[in-house]
């Protein structure tokens, strides 16, 4: 059995590979070659909190597990095995993995709804998740303008000099959220925010908003007035988002979310659903982040280390 460090798990996993590899594990979703596993939790009275989620091809199935602290950093392991007869395969650092996968679905979602010429984007934070967000985003639309708000003038100025490593265009800082969405034409959310992050009435007419830094029922980035008003919202999961998707909670209440408005990204996918169908229309994806997702992309970089002769043997009855 493999180990792969993060370090490892970045080297060999590209961006535009992850992009490709979310994309088929929605199709395999749609079509019952995959499973889902929805997160689960477990918090303790040290305020650290266990988390759990699992999912399976034909291929390779397994979990990640995570633990996180409100005054330290999280922690991520994945385990993967062999679907055809259960053997152990690989232990990686997921913290890489989780991040490029999550990045790589709004990918997915941001080709099928964005605007095909949208140039222009605004992005509401600069932590754990907002690189790889925005490294997705540029590689399915040709970008020429960020504009990037975090709380803290410092984030955001570091993160403007750190995402040169993936783009040497246009990336500043601004100092309001409004002035990050104003005119974009794709909004990404990658907030631990509880409340909404910008007004409704910032977003115009027109732009896809990439909403993934909530996963829990009583925190939200989105207001209830920019849900209601989307004409599309595309969900990774629907029984994922049912417990965790508090943008949509908090906005229909104990309604039943409207099936013309809200799928999954499966059915756009596939063709069950119809996309973006016109300029001025607003569209959400709502992401969550799924183990089929982990799976997918976990499976690649284990051939991937096995050709190159990248990782660390271990007996997994040390483990």
């Amino acid at each position: 059995m493999l180990f792969l460090s993060e370090r490892e798990v970045k080297q060999l996993l590209p961006m535009h590979t992850a992009i490709e590899l979310v994309r088929q594990s929605f199709l395999d979703l749609a079509s019952g070659a995959a499973r889902n596993l929805p997160r689960r939790r477990m918090g303790l009275p040290s305020g650290a909190v266990l988390h759990e989620m699992g999912g399976a091809n034909e291929r390779y199935f397994g979990t990640k597990t995570y633990v996180t602290h409100p005054r330290h950093g999280p922690h991520f392991l994945f385990l993967l095995y062999r679907a055809s007869d259960s053997t152990p395969l690989a232990v990686m650092e997921a913290n890489e993995l989780g991040k490029i996968r999550t990045g790589a679905a709004s990918g997915v979602a941001t080709d099928l709804l964005a605007p095909v010429g949208a140039s222009s984007v605004g992005l509401i934070g600069s932590g754990f998740q907002a690189k790889s967000q925005l490294h997705a985003v540029c590689s399915v639309r040709n970008v020429h303008e960020v504009r990037v708000f975090s709380r803290r003038a410092e984030n955001r100025l570091r993160f403007v000099e750190e995402f040169r490593e993936y783009d040497s265009g246009n990336v500043k800082a601004v100092s309001t959220p409004e002035e990050a969405v104003e005119g974009a034409d794709i909004v990404i959310t990658a907030t631990y925010s509880q409340d909404p992050v910008v007004a409704d009435s910032a977003f115009e007419n027109g732009v896809h908003i990439n909403a993934m830094g909530s996963n829990a029922p009583d925190r939200r980035e989105l207001s209830a007035e920019t849900v209601r008003r989307a004409n599309l919202i595309a969900l990774d999961s629907r029984e994922q988002a049912e417990e965790e998707a508090g943008d949509l909670l908090l906005a229909y209440g104990g309604i039943e979310w409207p099936a013309t408005q809200v799928c999954e990204l499966s059915e756009l996918l596939n063709g069950n659903r119809a996309g973006r169908t016109s300029p001025e229309e607003l569209t959400i994806f709502k992401s969550l982040g799924l183990g089929t997702e982990d799976v997918a992309v976990a499976g690649w970089i284990y051939e991937r280390a096995v050709a190159s002769g990248i990782g660390s043997r271990i007996a997994h009855t040390h483990i």
